[in-house]
């Protein structure tokens, strides 16, 4: 069965998990949001949006592959986003906007269920706010090209697989340095990072624990 919008406000209105559980499994800590935001200057807010539709009877959500060109982000797996700009009255309207910019979608009827934990992000000093959302139908698609690489349409239930976490070595960290870390292997895609982060969370909100990481 497919969730509802009302299913996943409930499962996404009570005290978060957060992203500890996760990175403890690459022993890696991140610097906690509350300090991030008392730095100076502060770092810039962002979102994305974690769009779960129905299609054919199952839940499916939308990833994207950037491009790849001279930045930390190249070629890399994640939910649409970006910076939030002036004209957007709070993170909830960043994160539509930026999904209908990077994958052309009507977000007319998109509903929004709730939020994530917030992540920062420190080489690109970064706030990212995941907003969850529904809709009923995905529609067209007409992704940038300057943005979008690739649209993954996934089965939500392939990203609730145990078999998917793995876990190699990254270049990460403000100093550069090869560490190894957990990622999700989304058909056949590294998804790491932030965005690995997030998939963990949205797990554990519904119902899934993490895995063993072998």
């Amino acid at each position: 069965m497919a969730l509802s919008p009302a299913d996943l406000r409930k499962a996404l209105g009570g005290t978060l998990p957060g992203h500890a559980a996760f990175a403890d499994l690459g022993g890696y800590p991140r610097p906690s949001v509350e300090a991030a935001l008392a730095l100076t200057p502060p770092p810039r807010e962002s979102a994305v949006l974690i769009l779960i539709h129905p299609e054919g009877g199952h839940d499916h959500t939308m990833l994207m592959r950037r491009p790849e060109y001279q930045g930390m982000h190249s070629g890399q797996i994640g939910f649409p986003g970006g910076k939030r700009e002036l004209e957007d009255v709070d993170l909830h309207a960043t994160a539509l906007r930026e999904f209908r910019e990077e994958t052309g979608a009507d977000t007319a009827g998109f509903q929004i269920v709730g939020e994530l934990t917030r992540i920062h992000i420190p080489p690109s000093h970064m706030v990212v706010t995941p907003v969850v959302a529904w809709a009923e139908a995905l529609g067209p698609l007409r992704p940038d090209p300057r943005e979008v690489a690739q649209l993954l349409d996934v089965p939500l239930a392939d990203l609730m697989r145990d078999d998917i976490l793995r876990r190699k070595r990254f270049t990460m960290g403000m100093d550069g340095r090869q560490r190894e870390a957990p990622y999700w292997d989304v058909q056949g895609q590294t998804v790491w990072g932030a965005t690995a982060m997030m998939i963990g969370e949205l797990r554990l909100v519904l119902g899934h624990p993490l895995p063993p990481l072998k």
